[in-house]
């Protein structure tokens, strides 16, 4: 299958404003399906609403373009009536941790066999540029005037702490990286998060005089460090990369077929 037999091209030209981080994680995203050989049949992505959820209609697989924060209940259902199915839910930094905060959490408590992208702007680009639950404080938005004085959820803390079993952060300058990430993530038998801090110049960058995408992406590249690195040990403030979690839970699915062979007699 060649790989532009995953997108679907009458959607092309995208939406995206110039220099958006998340075409580089839908390109990303797809060179993985593309290289763990995945049949698009077998894939099926469930996104909410938001810059970040019009990915879901440029692949070719099943998708589900559902409610803003909505995104993770809908997938479970799907899963729990589709398990073979490879569930790919990207969302936005607001759609995710803010009205889809309770979902999130629950999620990854129940480690259902899917994988959660947080496309982690630090705010809303869609509806105008409103600060988000991972902004930060200090931040310039329509919302926040006068700066932010919100702090902001770490989102690889959160997942670790509510239970989710494959935890990373990486960023759209991290091309390479974000690939290897995403790829651990697809494969990991439990619910998987990967936060991907991407750039956006037409609300955060311009609002908060950061440049646009080039300034941007420098930033990401000169603010992170990979976990264990010299460069993260000599300098605390910077932005930790890479896999956080990776270990083996119980999966939601099979244990529900668990419950279900016992209440039919079969256990």
């Amino acid at each position: 299958m060649a790989f532009r037999d995953l997108i679907r091209e009458r959607f092309f030209p995208h939406i995206w404003c110039p220099g958006c981080g998340h075409g580089t994680v839908l390109n990303s995203l797809l060179h993985v399906v593309d290289k763990l050989g995945l049949d698009p049949t077998s894939m099926c992505m469930v996104s909410g609403i938001g810059c970040s959820a019009r990915i879901s209609g440029y692949v070719d697989f099943h998708t589900m373009h559902t409610m803003h924060g909505r995104a993770l209940p809908c997938a479970t259902g799907i899963k729990m009536t589709k398990p073979e199915l490879n569930v790919v839910v990207p969302m936005g930094d607001g759609d995710a941790m803010a009205i889809g905060g309770n979902h999130f959490i629950h999620a990854c408590r129940r480690n259902i066999d899917m994988t959660a992208i947080v496309l982690n702007n630090r705010i809303y680009g869609m509806t105008g540029g409103q600060y988000s639950p991972l902004s930060g404080r200090g931040v310039l938005a329509t919302t926040a005037p006068y700066r932010s004085i919100d702090d902001d959820f770490d989102a690889v803390e959160l997942a670790r702490g509510a239970g989710a079993t494959f935890v990373a952060r990486t960023t759209a300058f991290h091309v390479k990286e974000l690939s290897k990430i995403l790829t651990k993530a697809i494969e990991h038998k439990g619910f998987s998060v990967v936060e991907v801090m991407v750039q956006c110049p037409t609300y955060f960058g311009r609002k908060n005089k950061m440049g646009g995408a080039v300034q941007l992406l420098e930033y990401y590249r000169d603010n992170t460090a990979p976990l264990g690195s010299k460069k993260l040990e000599e300098n605390q403030n910077l932005i930790p990369r890479g896999v956080f979690v990776e270990r083996e839970r119980p999966e939601y699915c099979e244990e529900y077929q668990n419950v279900i062979a016992l209440a039919e007699g079969k256990e």
